[in-house]
């Protein structure tokens, strides 16, 4: 029987200030999110929908889960096939569009790591290795959009 997993945290609205959403530009959008266990994480509004650029946005969370996900799921596989991974970076990239009704949706997301193993002999595995990673993460398989990958692998 396959198992179920619930994540639960707290949204709380900090930007009210004196009178609230009187209208679109009164109202500030900082609000932290917490949950049981991590530090709370301060986040706004893409400066471009007039948020705080100090505070993390949700695009750039969304964006951030992919990577991690990612990430994990490619470590993980790494460690069970036997390729020793000694350094792993990735600049990932999301692309998102606004549409006429003041809504949008990311349309691709690129992820970019830079991944160094231990012996030339592993390259051409945990190469091989990212795609199956990207067929096993939660997030990836969650979303509607493309999640593409260039990983880039060197021997260390």
């Amino acid at each position: 029987m396959p198992r179920s997993h619930t994540y639960s945290l707290t949204v709380i609205w900090t930007g009210a200030g004196d009178g609230g959403t009187v209208n679109y530009r009164s109202y500030g959008r900082d609000h932290s999110v917490t949950a049981a266990g991590p530090a709370p994480l301060l986040g706004s509004a893409d400066p471009a929908f007039r948020g705080d650029p100090a505070r993390w946005n949700p695009e750039q969370l969304l964006v951030a889960s992919l990577s991690q996900c990612h990430m994990l799921s490619y470590l993980s596989l790494c460690a069970r096939g036997g390729v020793v991974v000694t350094g792993y970076v990735d600049e990932a990239v999301g692309t998102m569009a606004e549409s006429g009704d003041g809504g949008g949706a990311f349309t691709d997301v690129l992820l970019r790591p830079r991944v160094t193993v231990a012996e030339a002999g592993m390259v051409e595995r945990a190469t091989a290795l990212h795609g199956d990673a990207h067929g096993i993460c939660f997030i990836a398989r969650s979303v509607a959009f493309p999640v593409r990958h260039e990983p880039t692998v060197t021997a260390g």
